[in-house]
């Protein structure tokens, strides 16, 4: 991870991805577990620290993109999710995914 103000280039590319496979296998099988344990109350939680790794590990066009989001952030919304989706019976669940990649969206930005 280069911390100068220039744009990053690893391999003569701009747009890499950095992290390593060991990491990604310790921050899934974390999340997992974490996830299973709390029968997915503790979801957010995981979400955040795999999709967190996998922002900050990524640079688009030179410049590396940061993941500001916070599990406490992603909890309120994730119980507001789930009664609607209970009184919809279901219904509403559908739209979880996309409420989901907005909120990541909303929570990604450029360092550089």
């Amino acid at each position: 991870m280069e911390l100068g103000y220039g744009p990053e280039e690893k391999f003569g590319r701009k747009s890499f991805f950095d992290g390593g496979l060991i990491e990604w296998i310790g921050w899934s099988i974390l999340g997992f577990i974490v996830t299973a344990v709390s029968f997915g109350i503790l979801y957010p939680w995981a979400l955040v620290m795999v999709y967190g790794w996998k922002i900050n590990h990524t640079v688009t066009d030179g410049h590396r993109m940061r993941f500001s989001g916070s599990a406490v952030g992603l909890f309120g919304n994730w119980i507001k999710w789930l009664v609607l989706t209970i009184i919809t019976l279901g219904i509403y669940g559908f739209w979880v995914f996309i409420k989901i990649e907005d909120w990541k969206a909303k929570n990604t930005s450029f360092i550089n």
